[in-house]
């Protein structure tokens, strides 16, 4: 008898470039893995099941990846918007004041946030990372977990825009320390759920020495770098002043394109540089909703994906996303690239779908153990109330709606049930692992508390 079999799904496997699609399908569930997947038929004849979900009526995919967030900063949703400098003038005066208890409580509710809306994997970017953790041990999410790494000040909002940074490199020292006692303690821990990426935050915020050791690091540890990449004119102004290039020519010179890197945003990448990247093997996080809010712009993606690249997708932060779902970011990738491109066949809904599953999961290095509804991966996995108003009707020929409308019209509530590590994490849109509301409530108060804390500072 096995543990676990979901039954008379609209199963959307992710196998291949139209997701997979299979009727009437049902997967088999043993410990914390896919034993198999098929037809309700034939899986009901071969197993017999300790919990049987009958899900008719509803579709069942790999649980979504979000590739790159920023946890701790939800307790300032949506301080960050229709500004100019949103880093310095937006963000800069509560990532000064914030303290580690906060940080937890908005990390918390953004993980909350998440796993309501379908996501089970998140490639977090973060500090106090070990607290953090805890939230991911906790809540029985998945935890890609990058804490951040960089030589800089306290008070860099406080810089002029175009001033240059002053590195400190025994900060550096002192990040990259707690960083390895990071990936010490919690790389594979709570059954394999939590892993370790290394963080420099970006290319313009630690020296290129901190870089080279960390990618050595990075060799030595056999898991990937996190960083932002070319994320805006302050960081091109900053690497053109200290080193003459501009970044991504500047990376390429000092061996830093490859496999090992997982670049974020490419915001202000020419179409060449992306394409550079993607030859060389590195991975693109695209964030469309975050850029599009904060930058006004579309990056790149496309002439990344154009030159073979893989690249997966990031909700970013609440400050400047103020969501953090990947529903959100599927349709924020598709509809922007049509319009940048001015063509409607450009980034299709399959295409993003598998950006926010499968190919999510190959840019972050966890293919191998999610992304897909394969036998022998982990069982992660969403099912979704197809039958809500607007994800009906569903439509199998002579084509299918059901991906065009999961990308276009599904918002995240429609999401019913979250199963990772094989385990139960969501029912009936009732979270089993954490108190939602208590959750909601701790972060509205300490939110207040740091809102008035920064509202003193900024009257002083």
């Amino acid at each position: 008898m096995i543990d676990r079999l979901i039954v008379h799904a609209t199963l959307l496997t992710m196998t291949d470039e139209k997701g997979g699609l299979l009727p009437d399908g049902a997967v088999a569930i043993e410990g914390n893995r896919i034993l198999a997947v098929g037809t309700t038929q034939e899986l009901m004849e071969r197993y017999s099941a300790r919990v049987v979900h009958d899900v008719a009526g509803k579709a069942v995919m790999p649980g979504l990846v979000d590739a790159h967030i920023h946890t701790s900063m939800a307790l300032y949703r949506g301080v960050a918007q229709d500004t100019h400098h949103w880093l310095q003038k937006g963000v800069g005066p509560y990532f000064s004041e914030i303290n580690e208890a906060e940080a937890v409580a908005g990390s918390m509710l953004n993980i909350v946030e998440g796993l309501k809306a379908g996501t089970t994997t998140f490639s977090d970017f973060d500090n106090p990372m070990p607290l953090i953790a805890e939230n991911y041990r906790t809540t029985g999410a998945r935890g890609r977990l990058t804490a951040t790494v960089n030589q800089l000040p306290p008070g860099l909002h406080r810089l002029k825009v175009n001033e240059m940074y002053p590195l400190d490199e025994s900060t550096g020292r002192q990040k990259l320390e707690e960083t390895l006692q990071m990936l010490e303690e919690w790389h594979g821990k709570a059954d394999g759920r939590i892993t370790v990426m290394l963080g420099p935050q970006g290319p313009d915020m630690v020296t290129e020495s901190l870089l080279l050791e960390i990618k050595s690091l990075a060799r030595t540890y056999k898991t990937r770098i996190h960083m932002h990449v070319a994320q805006g004119d302050r960081e091109i102004n900053q690497m053109e002043r200290r080193y003459g290039q501009r970044t991504i020519p500047w990376l390429d010179s000092i061996g830093y394109l490859d496999e090992q890197l997982v670049a974020v945003h490419l915001t202000e990448a020419t179409d060449e540089e992306a394409a550079l990247m993607a030859k060389k093997g590195a991975a693109m996080i695209h964030c469309p909703g975050s850029i599009g809010i904060i930058d006004g712009m579309v990056p790149p993606v496309m002439a990344f994906l154009e030159a073979g690249g893989i690249a997966g997708l990031g909700s970013d932060n609440a400050p400047g996303n103020n969501c953090n779902n990947m529903f959100n970011e599927m349709k924020a990738a598709a509809v922007f690239n049509k319009i940048k491109a001015k063509d409607p066949t450009v980034m299709p809904a399959e295409k993003v779908l598998r950006m926010a599953t499968i190919e999510g999961a190959r840019a972050i290095g966890l293919a191998d153990e999610i992304g897909s509804l394969e036998p022998g991966k982990k069982a992660d996995l969403i099912v979704i109330n197809t039958r809500e108003p607007g994800l009906a009707p569903v439509i199998t020929a002579p084509v299918s709606n059901l991906v065009p409308n999961l990308v276009y019209a599904a918002r995240g509530h429609e999401v019913e049930m979250v199963i990772i590590d094989g385990q139960l994490v969501m029912e009936n849109r009732q979270l089993l692992t954490v108190d939602e509301s208590q959750v909601v409530a701790r972060a509205q108060h300490l939110a207040e508390q740091l809102a008035a804390r920064v509202a003193n500072r900024s009257s002083n």
